[in-house]
C-alpha cells in the first residue's frame, strides 16, 4: 500500500472514531388539536429547527390534550418527561406566575395597547421564565376571550345567573368573576364538552377560534360582545434541555421562535375575526353592553381584579410598569 493511501485510510479510520454531534429530541405538548392554526404554526418552526441545525434538533408532539391537560405538562417538563410545550395563560401561569397580568381582565383595548405592552417589558418576562427554568421561544397570543351562553347578556347581573363554567385553578378567572359577583363552576377544560351536554354549565369563555377547534360553540345561543380580556399564549422549553444545544442551535431556535409565533398571533387574530362571522352565520347571536355604565362597571372589576392579584400572582412593580406602558401608548402622539 502506498503512501497516499495510506494516509486515506487514515483519515477515513479518524474520521470513523470521531464522535457524532448529538440528536437532540424535543419532546413538546400542547392542547392545541392537530390540523389546527397553532399545529400547523408549530409544525412550520419544528421543521425549519430541524433543517436549520441540519437534523441536530429534532421535535416529538404531542398535539390535542393527548398529554394531559396543561397543569400535567408543566408536571412533566419538570419530571423531564416532557422539554417544551405550547401553553396557555393557565400553563404559563404554572411556570411563570407573574406573565398572567397579560391576562387580567379589560386591561387592552386594541391590538395596537397589546403589541406595545410586550415590547415593553419582553426582556422582564423573558428574565422571569428563566428564573424559574424555562427559555421563551415566543408569544403566540389565542386572542379576545369573550363570554358565551345560553340566555343573552348585556350587563354583570344577566352573567350571575348563568352556570359559568370557569377554568379549574385558574387564579385570573377567579379574580374576574370574584370582582364581578359571580359564582362559576371550576371543571378541568378537558370536561367543558361533557358537562355542557349534560347541562351542569351553559356558560363558557373563550377566544372564538379556540370556542370553535373545541366545538363548544354547537351548545352555545349568545355571544357577550365585549372581550373579557386578551389571552395570552407562549411557547417555552426547559432550560436544561435548551442548555444543553450549541450556541449556534440556541439562537436558531430564539430566532425562529420569534419570527413564527409573532406570524402566529397575526394569523390567529385574523382567524379570530373571521371566526367571529363564522359564529354569526350559524346563528349565534352578539350583544353589546347595555351602555356606558355598563362598560364602566367593567372596566373598574378589572382594576379591582387586577389590584387583588398584587402580591400573589406579581409585584405592585410590575403592575406598575405594565399600566406605565399602556399610559405612554394612549397619551396623545406629538406631531
Amino acid at each position: 500500500m502506498n503512501f497516499s493511501k495510506k494516509l486515506a485510510l487514515a483519515v477515513l479510520l479518524a474520521s470513523l472514531a470521531l464522535p457524532a454531534r448529538a440528536q437532540t429530541v424535543v419532546k413538546f405538548a400542547t392542547l392545541a388539536p392537530d390540523g389546527s392554526t397553532w399545529m400547523k404554526s408549530m409544525k412550520r418552526f419544528t421543521d425549519e429547527v430541524t433543517a436549520k441545525t441540519a437534523g441536530r434538533v429534532k421535535f416529538k408532539i404531542y398535539p390535542g390534550g393527548v398529554a394531559g391537560d396543561e397543569k400535567d405538562v408543566v408536571r412533566k417538563i419538570r419530571l423531564g418527561q416532557l422539554q417544551a410545550g405550547g401553553f396557555t395563560g393557565v400553563g404559563i401561569g404554572e411556570i411563570a406566575p407573574e406573565a398572567r397580568i397579560l391576562d387580567t381582565p379589560f386591561l387592552f383595548k386594541n391590538a395596537g395597547e397589546i403589541d406595545h405592552v410586550y415590547k415593553a417589558l419582553d426582556g422582564d418576562f423573558r428574565k422571569i421564565f428563566e428564573s424559574r427554568g424555562y427559555v421563551l421561544l415566543g408569544w403566540a397570543e389565542v386572542g379576545n376571550v369573550y363570554v358565551f351562553s345560553n340566555t343573552p347578556v348585556t350587563k354583570p347581573e344577566d352573567l350571575r345567573k348563568v352556570k359559568m363554567w370557569i377554568w379549574e385553578g385558574d387564579p385570573i378567572a377567579e379574580a374576574t368573576f370574584e370582582a364581578l359577583g359571580i359564582k362559576p363552576i371550576p371543571l378541568s377544560i378537558t370536561d367543558v364538552q361533557t358537562s355542557l351536554q349534560t347541562g351542569m354549565i351553559d356558560g363558557v369563555y373563550g377566544s372564538p377560534l379556540s370556542v370553535i377547534a373545541m366545538q363548544w360553540f354547537t351548545r352555545m345561543k349568545y355571544v357577550f360582545g365585549l372581550p373579557l380580556t386578551n389571552a395570552s399564549g407562549a411557547v417555552v422549553v426547559a432550560k436544561k434541555a435548551f442548555d444543553k444545544l450549541s450556541a449556534e442551535d440556541q439562537k436558531t431556535m430564539l430566532e425562529l421562535g420569534e419570527k413564527d409565533f409573532r406570524a402566529l398571533t397575526l394569523q390567529s387574530r385574523k382567524e379570530n375575526a373571521e371566526s367571529v362571522a363564522v359564529l354569526k352565520k350559524k346563528g349565534l347571536i352578539f350583544t353589546e353592553p347595555a351602555g356606558p355604565a355598563v362598560v364602566a362597571e367593567l372596566e373598574k372589576a378589572g382594576e379591582t381584579a387586577r389590584l387583588a392579584l398584587v402580591g400573589k400572582l406579581y409585584p405592585k412593580s410590575l403592575l406598575d410598569k405594565v399600566e406605565a406602558a399602556l399610559k405612554e401608548y394612549r397619551a396623545p402622539k406629538k406631531k
